[in-house]
């Protein structure tokens, strides 16, 4: 079963995608709306999503959290497809220093940044579940 990682940015929505085993993610690029993320889940075959949900360091609720949760809604309003919350923390931060290390410059980081970050959150929900 593929499983379809998703970052909800402030501009994009950044996309990942596991192979047919959900072991390994891939970064798929980044979309702008939730019946693009849904095309997409359906082009691929995707059997779940997966949706980083950003707290805060203290575990609190920021505005950014809230946008995410009304997004999850969304998503769960316009497909029978499970859609699950999972915690993202500092993964849009652990892009960006990949990223200045790796020496991308500014606008194309900026450009990188979400799908590398759904990569990322899809990798973590993969490891911590190695029996899907």
């Amino acid at each position: 079963m593929r499983i379809l990682g998703v970052d909800h940015g402030t501009k994009r929505i950044g996309l990942a995608i596991s192979d047919e085993t959900a072991t390994i993610a891939q970064s798929l690029g980044y979309v702008g709306s939730v019946t693009e993320v849904l095309r997409v889940a359906s082009e691929r075959g995707v059997g779940r999503i997966i949706v980083g949900v950003p707290r805060k360091l203290d575990n609190t609720v920021s505005a950014q959290t809230e946008r995410v949760l009304a997004f999850i809604a969304a998503l769960r309003s316009l497909t029978t497809l499970p859609v699950e919350g999972w915690d993202e923390r500092l993964t849009t931060a652990q892009a960006e220093r990949t990223l200045v290390e790796a020496d991308v410059r500014r606008a194309v980081r900026r450009e990188k940044r979400d799908q590398l970050a759904a990569q990322l959150l899809l990798q973590s929900y993969l490891d911590a579940h190695p029996s899907l």
